[in-house]
Parts: C-alpha cells; sequence; structure tokens
C-alpha cells in the first residue's frame, strides 16, 4: 500500500508540475498575444511605398478644364513595348489599360478613355514618324510619351535624342495636347548599357526647358527595388528587360495618383485617395521579349 500511495503522489506532482509549466509560459506569451495584428499590406500599398522620394504632380490645366466642361477626355499612351504590354500576362494588365480602370474608378461620372499606342522596339524618332496619325488625329486632351530606352541601348546620340524630343514637344504643344513625359526604365543590369543615365538626363533636361512634367518610373522602381518591395523579377521579369503584371500595375497606379489630383478641382471628392485604390493584383508573367522595346 504504501508503495501505491507512492505512486499515485508522484503522478500528482508531475500532473501540477507540467500545468504549473504551462501556465507560466502562457502568462509569458501573453504580451506577445496581446499585441496588435501588423496590417495587411496590399500589393497596391507597396506600389506608394517612398511616394515623396519619387513625387509625380502634374499640373494639367487644359485636361482639368476640358473634362470639366464636356465630361470627357482621351488620353493617348505612346512608347515601346513598355506601354505596348507584351511583358504583361494578357492586354488588361498593361499600363494604359490598368490606368483607364483607375481613373475611371476614381472620377466616377466621367468618360475617361486612355489609348494603347505603344509599338515594341521603336526608337524616338519612330515614335515621332507615327505621332500625327497615331497620337494628334485622335484629339487627345493628355499623351503620355514613353521612350529613349531603345535610344539608349543603341546609344543613337545624346544630341540626337534631345533634338528628336524638342521637336515631338513641340508637335504636341501646337496642337494644344498636354503632355507626360515618361523617364527610362529601370534595369537591374544597367551596367550593360554604359550611357544609360545620360540619356535619362537629357529626357529630363529636354522636357524641363520645354515645360513638361516627367514620370519619374526610373526612381520608383529602384526604389521598389532597393527596398525589397518588390524583387527586381517582380518588376521586370526573369530576363531583366520586360516590365511584368506587377510593375506595370504599380507605374498605372503612381499615375492615376498623380493624373486623378491634377483633373479635379481642389476640395472635390469624387476622385479615390490612394489608401482607396483596388488591391487586386496578379502574379507577374514574366515575357521573353527584345531588349530594344522597352
Amino acid at each position: 500500500m504504501v508503495q501505491v500511495a507512492y505512486g499515485t503522489s508522484g503522478r500528482c506532482g508531475a500532473r501540477k508540475g507540467r500545468h504549473g509549466l504551462i501556465a507560466a509560459l502562457l502568462v509569458l506569451a501573453a504580451p506577445a498575444l496581446a499585441q496588435p495584428k501588423p496590417a495587411f499590406r496590399t500589393p497596391d500599398d507597396r506600389c506608394r511605398a517612398a511616394a515623396t522620394v519619387a513625387a509625380f504632380e502634374p499640373k494639367l490645366p487644359l485636361s482639368r478644364q476640358a473634362l470639366a466642361e464636356t465630361g470627357r477626355l482621351t488620353i493617348v499612351a505612346l512608347g515601346s513595348s513598355s506601354t505596348a504590354g507584351p511583358g504583361a500576362s494578357g492586354q488588361h494588365r498593361s499600363y494604359p489599360a490598368v490606368l483607364q480602370a483607375e481613373l475611371r474608378r476614381r472620377l466616377p461620372g466621367r468618360e475617361i478613355t486612355v489609348l494603347n499606342r505603344g509599338a515594341s522596339g521603336q526608337s524616338a524618332y519612330e515614335m515621332l514618324a507615327r505621332m500625327d496619325v497615331d497620337v494628334i488625329d485622335e484629339k487627345p486632351g493628355l499623351v503620355i510619351w514613353q521612350t529613349a530606352v531603345a535610344d539608349a541601348v543603341r546609344d543613337i546620340g545624346e544630341d540626337k535624342l534631345a533634338r528628336i524630343l524638342g521637336k515631338g514637344i513641340r508637335k504636341l504643344h501646337d496642337s494644344g495636347i498636354e503632355l507626360i513625359m515618361m523617364d527610362l526604365l529601370w534595369l537591374p543590369r544597367e551596367s550593360r548599357y554604359p550611357h544609360y543615365d545620360d540619356y535619362r538626363a537629357v529626357l529630363a533636361k529636354t522636357a524641363a526647358k520645354n515645360g513638361v512634367t516627367v514620370f519619374p518610373r526610373y526612381a520608383m522602381m529602384n526604389s521598389w527595388s532597393r527596398t525589397r518591395q518588390f524583387t527586381s523579377e517582380e518588376l521586370v521579369g526573369m530576363d531583366g528587360l520586360q516590365v511584368v503584371d506587377a510593375g506595370y500595375r504599380c507605374l498605372a497606379i503612381r499615375l492615376a495618383d498623380g493624373i486623378a489630383a491634377a483633373l479635379l478641382p481642389a476640395g472635390e471628392g469624387g476622385a479615390a485617395s490612394p489608401a482607396q485604390a483596388s488591391p487586386a493584383t496578379a502574379e507577374p508573367t514574366p515575357a521573353p521579349a527584345p531588349v530594344s522595346g522597352q
């Protein structure tokens, strides 16, 4: 009997010990469990990371006036493959398509049309040559001109690029069309093209000389990669040359942020705030495309 009593007491003691240990662990874990969970960040939130570093605040008085008077605005997206969208998993995920959807959502009751006039592999000169038919004949109020990557890769000459860009800007201005220039693409292996930054400077200088706002694509993409908001493959695919779904969407979101704010009178609540942007995004699909089409 003594042995039985001793065994029972030992088991009870062991159970009490285990219960005490569990209680102690729960007490220690309680502060951590009580901490609020971090807010879920949508892909669109990541698009706006470091927005103040690469601010985009265009002034579009003519487009704003036209929209107020007619309720309609046509935007032409002129460019090469970054505009055409061969790296997207579908045309509805190219940046012009996403931009149109975002502007329509943020500017309800207005008729916003974004025409995709991208052509893969084209240089600034080739775009200038088709500007009358593909752009001006559409009678847009605003043009977004994405160009100069092919020129930088081919190293056509900085002075030559400046002259071509200047002619294109004047042609659009003479037609009463407002313009946003898009900075060159960020490339993870940019060192292959030793004068790449020089061509970026040419575009920036020519735009500033003519009073044109530049959409800071390079700085945005560089920031997203550097701060690990996105991997380089999420932005420009496995080949490091073509924009893919996440990159297209983020660029369109940031364009829409600036354009929508510029089109509405101060204080009007029709446009969605950045925090209200649609969280929907698709997994990027890299597509093998030629380097000349950016």
